[in-house]
């Protein structure tokens, strides 16, 4: 476990209550006709995960402050805002499914529940250090498994199953190729660019016997080395969990007739007569214990986007009074959050906790292009990582590719939105 870190805490985050609800819908809605998208996301997300690592390690900076060092604001500035407005969007998406998923589980008022646990993220990053933080999602990122399990629970024809994941078909339908542009665009996201990246910088500040690649070189080995495991365990990671939900919602949802998810707590609702009540329970936890890990993830890389693009000092091992600004960012990013899910900001936003999901899901798939080429282009610049500049030409070229595919993905979602 020592060896893993930002990579896996990233790539555990990506499966969060908003991302469950998606992957949940495409099961339920196209069976096991989506599964492939997993085996082919999995380089993508790896190779511009791993270069936004990189990125962070060697030059000691995020993402946002590389930027903020080589481009003009007019590319930063809306860049940051965006990536703050969908993280915010998110957040509410997320708070209120564990919320919902609480109520499922033990009763109660759901929106007290959100109540806490955004109450509770917020308490952990201000006041819990770095290394605390990490611990706890470490910890976090186990409750993963409860969707490996959850499918073992449930008739699932493995033939059918395995064929579907390894032979893409594909369908004439619309909603098919925006269900399939919403789990890519789930399964890449710009706020884990940001995240990773600035994680690698905290790794930094933590350990005073290590430094910016680009200052001390010699580093440079073992750390790539770590990196490019720690990476690719943590999206591996990531896209076996997500398999493994759309897998459970397809034998289970889709085999029963069920083909329209809006939330992550209603498809847990809905496996409840069909699978069990233990699969019920074991995924109705999983929303709870993945959203204490993402929300945290969500705001605090908003908060590193925004405070590196200020020249804040930003990093969850400084102390409330020495980083005020990017605690406020933290902050403010859950609570706005928070209030999406209250029926007076709904009823005079008309942004439910199912909208805010759509909109995010807009917002990140939209941001991604430019933020993904920029990340591409600093990757190979020499001003910005000195003589790590020259990237491994598999890795190099899966990035542009991942980029394209995004681009691509972010065409469609306008195209099938006015069809």
């Amino acid at each position: 476990m020592s060896r893993l870190g930002p990579g896996l805490i990233t790539g555990a985050s990506d499966d969060d209550p908003s991302g469950i609800a998606t992957y949940s819908q495409a099961g339920a809605a196209f069976g096991f006709g989506l599964l492939w998208t997993m085996l082919f996301a999995l380089p993508l997300m790896s190779a511009i995960q791993e270069i936004s690592a990189r990125i962070g390690r060697i030059t000691g900076h995020g993402i946002a402050g590389n930027i903020r060092r080589r481009y003009s604001r007019w590319v930063l500035y809306p860049i940051v805002m965006l990536v703050l407005a969908a993280n915010t969007i998110n957040i509410g998406a997320d708070i209120g499914a564990m919320g919902d998923a609480t109520r499922l589980l033990i009763g109660g008022p759901a929106l007290l529940y959100s109540v806490l646990f955004a109450a509770a993220t917020v308490l952990l990053q201000v006041f819990g250090s770095y290394r605390k933080c990490s611990r706890v999602f470490k910890v976090l990122a186990l409750v993963l498994f409860s969707y490996i399990l959850t499918t073992f629970m449930v008739h699932v024809p493995w033939g059918t199953a395995l064929k579907a994941a390894v032979m893409p078909t594909f369908q004439r339908r619309g909603d098919y190729w925006a269900t399939m542009i919403a789990v890519l665009g789930t399964t890449i996201s710009p706020y884990l660019f940001f995240w990773q990246a600035s994680q690698e910088t905290e790794e930094i500040r933590n350990h005073a016997d290590e430094h910016a690649l680009i200052d001390s070189p010699l580093q440079g080995p073992r750390e790539l080395e770590r990196i490019r495991f720690d990476t690719y365990v943590g999206m591996a990671f990531s896209n076996v969990v997500a398999f493994f939900i759309i897998l459970a919602a397809a034998a289970t949802l889709n085999a029963h007739g069920i083909m329209d998810i809006e939330t992550s707590a209603q498809a847990a609702e809905a496996l409840r007569p069909i699978a069990g009540n233990a699969a019920f329970v074991l995924f109705a936890i999983g929303i709870i214990g993945t959203g204490l890990l993402a929300v945290p993830v969500l705001a605090g890389s908003a908060a590193y986007a925004v405070g590196e693009a200020l020249k804040w000092p930003t990093g969850m091992d400084r102390k409330v009074r020495a980083a005020r600004g990017f605690y406020v960012v933290l902050t403010l990013s859950t609570l706005l959050g928070l209030g999406i899910n209250f029926p007076a900001v709904q009823k005079i936003t008309h942004l439910t906790p199912i909208k805010a999901l759509f909109w995010s899901a807009v917002i990140n798939g939209v941001v991604a292009v430019p933020i993904m080429v920029i990340v591409m282009l600093m990757a190979r610049n020499k001003k910005v990582m000195g003589n790590f500049e020259r990237t491994s030409k598999p890795l190099h070229f899966m990035g542009w590719i991942a980029t394209l595919v995004m681009a691509a993905g972010a065409v469609m979602i306008f195209v099938t939105w006015k069809s």
